[in-house]
């Protein structure tokens, strides 16, 4: 094969396809990514049998065929090069050669007969919807997600269609995330999908605050996700996710409306105190106060008071501080209504309209 290309046509799309290259791969085929050109095109593709990427780029073509590189120093050696060099590419008799201007690359080559084929899936389920929208949506909710937790099940995103509605949430087992939005079109039964974290923080990176469409398609066994000249399924867990119904509260009487900014940079002063791994924090609550309080384990302390709209009972309760502003970093909005219960109760977080297309659950922490 052998192919010219730009470098700055060539480096963006290598760099995201790289990016679900393991650097300790299994097997050395997973650290090479296969390019492969037909017509005009050039198409790269890397994997980790979990997650595929493919992308999709115009070169001139002198020979269609398809070879194996490594991906970390092809990508290295591309972003090197000066920004309006031309590289030429030319595999043949398991070496590729890279070219430039003066500079000169000999690279071994694998089989790419040997680099894994993805499975073919039957998709039942289709959506396009603008990128900020999903980006949104993601990122208001992802952060909740566990990571390496033995219930495997919680270390991914819950993907859930109802109607006309597409639903994400996340918890870790302390916190919880819920983001909703509606789709333009609709699904008979409801249906549900758990997708990998890895996935999730990969697809966070590929997603932009533009308008244009991307679109997402579910299998029992796999999601796809189609951008413009960009590929990405991944496999899904098999596993039952837990009832989040369950367990957002219900019936509190105890409602406060902050400005978030100002409750974020409170619980961030008071947080330069915390050293413990839990973070706490003990909240008091009266008549239109919020009080923070943290106090460490060489007994220094901070505190913080805030004015809020708060017409309830007084009440103390302490939790992870962190958990806090995890939340209010991912609100977009300018205030945010917090209901509690009682003591040993969740808070329900949300923005102050009562839309209730994000809600954050937090548990409390002993006092």
């Amino acid at each position: 094969m052998q192919f010219t290309v730009s470098q700055e046509s060539i480096v963006r799309p290598l760099q995201l396809v790289c990016s679900i290259v393991e650097r300790r791969a299994t097997l050395p085929i997973l650290s090479t990514i296969l390019l492969r050109t037909h017509g005009q095109q050039l198409t790269m593709t890397s994997t980790d049998m979990e997650l595929e990427m493919i992308a999709t780029l115009p070169v001139a073509v002198e020979q269609e065929g398809k070879a194996t590189v490594s991906a970390r120093k092809f990508l290295d050696i591309c972003r090197a090069l000066p920004a309006n060099a031309t590289i030429s590419f030319q595999a043949q008799d398991n070496k590729a050669l890279v070219r430039a201007g003066k500079s000169r690359f000999s690279l071994s080559t694998l089989p790419s007969e040997d680099f894994p084929d993805s499975e073919g899936a039957h998709y039942t389920d289709e959506i396009s919807l603008p990128q900020s929208a999903l980006k949104s949506l993601l990122d208001e909710t992802s952060f909740a997600m566990a990571s390496q937790d033995v219930r495997y099940y919680l270390n991914g995103l819950l993907l859930e269609r109802e109607d006309n509605i597409l639903r994400a949430v996340a918890t870790d087992g302390h916190r919880l995330a819920l983001g909703s939005l509606s789709t333009t079109n609709t699904v008979d039964k409801k249906n549900s999908i758990i997708v990998p974290r890895k996935a999730i923080l990969e697809l966070g990176r590929l997603l932009n605050d533009s308008s244009d469409n991307v679109t997402i398609a579910f299998s029992q066994q796999q999601i796809k996700v189609e951008l413009p000249d960009l590929h990405f399924t991944s496999k899904l867990i098999d596993g039952q996710f837990p009832n989040y119904q369950r367990v957002l509260p219900l019936g509190g009487d105890k409602e406060v409306i902050a400005e978030r900014d100002k409750l974020k940079e409170a619980l961030s002063r008071a947080a330069i105190l915390s050293n413990d791994k839990h973070r706490s924090v003990r909240i008091n609550l009266d008549t239109n106060l919020f009080k923070a309080t943290v106090i460490n384990q060489e007994q220094e302390s901070a505190e913080e008071e805030l004015v809020v709209e708060y017409s309830g009972a007084a009440l103390e309760i302490a939790f992870n501080n962190a958990y806090l502003l995890d939340l209010l970093n991912a609100i977009p909005d300018e205030k945010v209504k917090m209901i509690f219960s009682d003591d040993n109760s969740s808070v329900l977080i949300t923005p102050q309209d009562d839309k209730l297309e994000r809600q954050y659950v937090v548990m409390p922490m002993r006092l």
